[in-house]
């Protein structure tokens, strides 16, 4: 078992470093999870403890790692979706904005949208973000900006600029559809779709289509993992029932 520790926690310390390579930040979303991790994987790997603490050890770690792969499984297989649905509308939700320049994930979602809404004429589109640190425009002005300029008329885009977060994303987006009766897609990166559609569920939508897009690769393990804790999280403000979507 001390193998184990050991192993693990070079790993997450390797992955930490690549991270912050690509990254080129210490500090980048969730990565000082993985050098925390692999820090206290090493020290229990190198302490002397009985066999009968490593014992009981492996058995935490089995039951984490059941936990862990169980709720994987449900993020991973909402990354996957058809894209042939017509709906009335769909919601880009906002990712963060450096400046006035749009990040890697949120131009993975606008171009996902903009395939979407090329097939789709008549669909209209709400793109949903406020104005958070180190934006120096709403994340709403900046994706509505971009899909203009990919060729999306201005008519079809409504502009949600005042939320902060994934929920106040589809809870003022709710104010411009019909959450009841519309069939409304989800556009976001597929890690984050999961944990969308249950909060969109949580917020009263009854219709609800997938349209995932894609993320980087470098960062998907831990784009997952960051998600793992984030749908504890929404699993625990979840009232009884089921949500409709496709």
């Amino acid at each position: 078992m001390k193998y184990y520790f050991l192993i693990t926690g070079v790993l997450c310390i390797l992955y930490y470093l690549m991270l912050v390579y690509h990254s080129r930040k210490l500090r980048s979303t969730f990565a000082v999870f993985w050098l925390l991790t692999g820090g206290v994987h090493l020290l229990i790997g190198c302490a002397p403890f009985p066999v009968y603490v490593y014992t009981g050890l492996a058995a935490v770690c089995g039951v984490l790692w059941v936990c862990f792969i169980s709720v994987e499984a449900l993020i991973v297989s909402a990354m996957f979706s058809r894209y042939d649905r017509k709906t009335d509308c769909i919601i880009v939700l906002g990712a963060q904005v450096k400046g006035i320049k749009i990040t890697d994930s949120l131009k993975r979602r606008l171009d996902r949208a903009v395939r979407y809404l090329r097939e789709f004429p008549e669909t209209k589109v709400i793109v949903s973000g406020g104005k958070g640190p180190g934006e120096d425009i709403t994340e709403a002005d900046a994706m509505g900006d971009y899909l203009i300029s990919c060729g999306i008329d201005p008519g079809r885009i409504v502009r949600e600029n005042r939320s902060a977060s994934t929920r106040e994303n589809l809870r003022y987006s709710g104010k411009y559809t019909d959450p009841e009766h519309d069939s409304v897609g989800i556009v976001t990166n597929g890690f984050h779709m999961y944990r969308s559609c249950l909060i969109a569920a949580q917020e009263g939508y009854k219709n609800i289509y997938k349209i995932p897009a894609s993320s980087n690769p470098i960062f998907q393990i831990n784009y997952l993992t960051r998600e793992f804790f984030a749908v504890i999280s929404v699993w625990m403000r979840m009232r009884p029932g089921r949500f409709k979507s496709n």
